[in-house]
Formats: C-alpha cells, sequence, structure tokens
C-alpha cells in the first residue's frame, strides 16, 4: 500500500510538472530567459528525486547488511561498499543540477 502511495504521489507530481511546463512554454513562447523557473523546478526534481530514491534504496540495503554483518561480521565491508553504492544516485542528481545552473 505504502509504494502504492509514493506512486501515486510521483505521478501527481509529474503531472503537475508537465502542466506547469507546457503552460509555461506556450506564454514565454519557448525562450530560454522566460523558463527560468522551470530549470529551477528540474533542478529541484534531479536532486530531490534522487535523494529519495537513494533513501528508499539505503533503508533496505543498510537493514540487509547489519542483519548479514550479525551473522558473519567479515562481511560488514561489503555491506558499508553496498550502502554506498546508491549514492550515487544523488551525485548524478547533483551534476545535473549544476549543468542546468549553467542556464539560468
Amino acid at each position: 500500500m505504502m509504494k502504492f502511495k509514493i506512486l501515486f504521489a510521483l505521478g501527481l507530481l509529474f503531472l503537475f510538472a508537465s502542466l506547469f511546463c507546457q503552460q509555461a512554454d506556450a506564454a514565454g513562447e519557448g525562450d530560454i530567459s522566460s523558463n527560468k523557473g522551470l530549470i529551477a523546478l528540474g533542478m529541484g526534481l534531479a536532486v530531490g528525486l534522487g535523494a529519495l530514491g537513494t533513501g528508499i534504496a539505503q533503508a533496505r540495503i543498510g537493514a540487509a547488511g547489519l542483519g548479514s554483518a550479525v551473522e558473519k561480521p567479515e562481511s560488514l565491508g561489503l555491506a558499508l561498499i553496498f550502502l554506498l553504492l546508491p549514492e550515487t544516485l544523488v551525485i548524478f542528481g547533483l551534476v545535473i543540477a549544476f549543468i542546468l545552473l549553467g542556464k539560468l
């Protein structure tokens, strides 16, 4: 049920963002200077959704990794490596945000 709520909220977010983009594009005739708000929205979505996905992934990986470390203490290093892998999503989101920041 929780997955459905998260997917529903994300669907609404994308729906409203796309409607906002279409309305702003029609009002600004597609000029890049008139779409500064949309670029800022894209930056926020890139970082925010990347962080949301990372948080969900790390919650599950962390619990499983610590559970395996309790049974086999030598697997703690591997669990920590797996815990750090989802962080690349946030790094990619920040890279996209900085690229979009250059367009403002």
